[in-house]
């Protein structure tokens, strides 16, 4: 109970802290990257850019404590991070069940560059052979299904706290 009356009292905080933890999720990210040597799959980058949004979304947030200031900032970040969660739940269902024939593909960016819009966002979303593949697991999880547990509780902790806005006067 203390923690929902600490939430109710420094919405600001909160939406601080799960910034912070955006930043910290994308440098880890980055660590795995360039320092392990995984290469990112055309559906980890686009997690990549919900997380940079619900990063922006949130700092912006936090800046101001008008009600309707960080309540508008915070829903355009409850939709990135439910995006990130849809991505992230996407890629987990494609590794456990991965296609029977899947094939390496296009990079995200030779996607994006060589084919309209409206043909690439399907290629990402029906995933690729990188897209499958788990290089990297911590306490059973993959990538993705960490992802999803982040993206899910960044949403989770937003719309408590848009709810307990709203239920707040002033």
């Amino acid at each position: 109970m203390q923690v929902l009356n600490w939430m109710a009292d420094a919405p600001r905080r909160v939406l601080a802290l799960i910034a912070l933890c955006c930043v910290a999720l994308l440098a880890f990210g980055m660590y795995l990257q360039h320092v392990v040597g995984l290469e990112p799959c055309p559906m980890c980058i686009v997690q990549r850019y919900a997380l940079i949004l619900v990063a922006v979304f949130a700092g912006l947030a936090s800046f101001r404590g008008q009600k309707g200031w960080w309540m508008s900032w915070s829903v355009l970040a409850l939709a990135a991070s439910g995006f990130g969660a849809f991505v992230a739940a996407r890629q987990s269902w494609l590794q456990w069940y991965p296609p029977e024939f899947a094939s390496c593909g296009r990079d995200f960016y030779g996607m994006i560059e060589n084919y309209p819009i409206s043909r690439a966002i399907p290629m990402i979303f029906r995933g690729s052979g990188d897209c499958t593949a788990v290089d990297w697991t911590f306490l059973g999880g993959t990538i993705a299904n960490w992802s999803f547990l982040c993206f899910t509780g960044f949403a989770v902790l937003m719309l408590a706290l848009l709810v307990m806005g709203l239920r707040r006067r002033a």
